[in-house]
């Protein structure tokens, strides 16, 4: 079986996405990056890590399937060097496995797990590795973690069967691909000025975020439903009522995120919702998360070229919504009229 998987397409170009802790990152780049230039160097492969100041990163390893397989076994004894390292200091008796977490777009489980979970019982079996894949997909992506744990041996071994998989069922469609979110504290938006929360404190936020806030505010909303003037940015459209006037005055009225929430809704032209959606829902997802505010797009109806966008959230998420929502028409229509 072995010698079926290393042979198994050794020069097919693969690639593989691993998902690491910071302390993991840090071991598996070194002491002035020379660990992950010897990896590189010794096996073959190319080895990136994604940049930013977040709690997981992204090690994504390329090159032919014996390079990705030399790269995956110096990485599985660097981590088991850790754990006896962290022994030495620790009343611990017996040694914990090797953990590898393996980022496997979701099209892909499917063949990974098997009809009845046949495929993911063998592939435990025989390396004699633990193999679990998560139920979710990560956030915002269409991509699913494969924890992977075991000797290093095991390790090597199971992913050497796991690439078989991968290499006889390529993913079906696009994939949207998992980034880690980089570490924040909260933001509260009061008298027009964004601050970020800092243990007890309210620290005041740098300006990009606080020019996007007010001009959230400033923002007038879409035409109301019932009403038949169409949609389209840079028109002055009327409120919806003396309410949303008062919401939308968030300089004067020192709006704060505890604001109680409320529901707005707008309706936007059919032939202009594919740019709020974005493909497979990635525009609309950056929306929901800049905003904070919930969105819900209502189906189509018949005979209808208007669609309902519902929402909800405080005054400032609204706001914002709104803002985001008008910035992606205006630059629709902008691309539109430079055709």
């Amino acid at each position: 079986m072995e010698s079926k998987v290393s042979e198994g397409g050794l020069n097919v170009t693969l690639t593989i996405r691993l998902l690491m802790h910071g302390k993991e990152v840090g071991s598996i780049i070194g002491k002035k990056g020379e660990t992950v230039k010897k990896m590189r160097e010794e096996s073959g492969a190319r080895i990136n890590i994604s940049e930013g100041n977040c709690p997981e990163r992204i090690v994504t390893i390329t090159g032919p399937t014996d390079a990705i397989f030399k790269a995956f076994a110096m990485i599985a004894y660097k981590f088991e060097e850790d754990i006896i390292n962290s022994m030495s200091n620790s009343t611990a008796t017996s040694k914990p496995p090797v953990t590898l977490r393996l980022v496997v777009p979701a099209s892909q489980c499917g063949s990974l797990i098997g009809k009845g979970g046949s495929k993911i019982k063998e592939i435990r079996e025989s390396t004699g590795a633990q193999v679990q894949v998560a139920g979710d997909m990560l956030p915002n992506s269409t991509e699913r973690a494969v924890t992977i744990s075991g000797t290093p041996d095991a390790i090597i071994q199971c992913v050497k069967q796991i690439c078989v998989v991968m290499l006889e069922s390529p993913p079906k469609g696009a994939t949207i691909p998992y980034r880690p979110k980089p570490a924040s504290a909260p933001v509260i938006f009061a008298g027009g000025q964004a601050y970020s929360i800092q243990g007890q404190y309210a620290i005041p936020h740098p300006d990009q975020l606080t020019k996007l806030h007010q001009l959230a505010m400033q923002q007038t909303p879409f035409t109301p439903l019932g009403q038949t003037t169409p949609a389209f940015p840079g028109e002055k459209l009327p409120l919806h009522s003396s309410e949303e006037a008062q919401n939308l005055m968030g300089q004067s009225a020192g709006m704060d995120a505890s604001a109680q929430a409320s529901t707005h809704e707008l309706t936007i032209p059919n032939d202009l919702i594919g740019c709020i959606i974005g493909r497979q829902g990635t525009k609309i997802n950056e929306i929901r998360q800049m905003s904070g505010a919930q969105i819900k797009i209502a189906s189509a109806m018949e005979g209808s070229a208007e669609r309902q966008i519902s929402i909800t959230g405080s005054p400032a998420n609204i706001s914002l919504a709104q803002y985001l929502i008008n910035a992606r028409l205006t630059s629709e229509v902008t691309g539109m009229g430079a055709l």
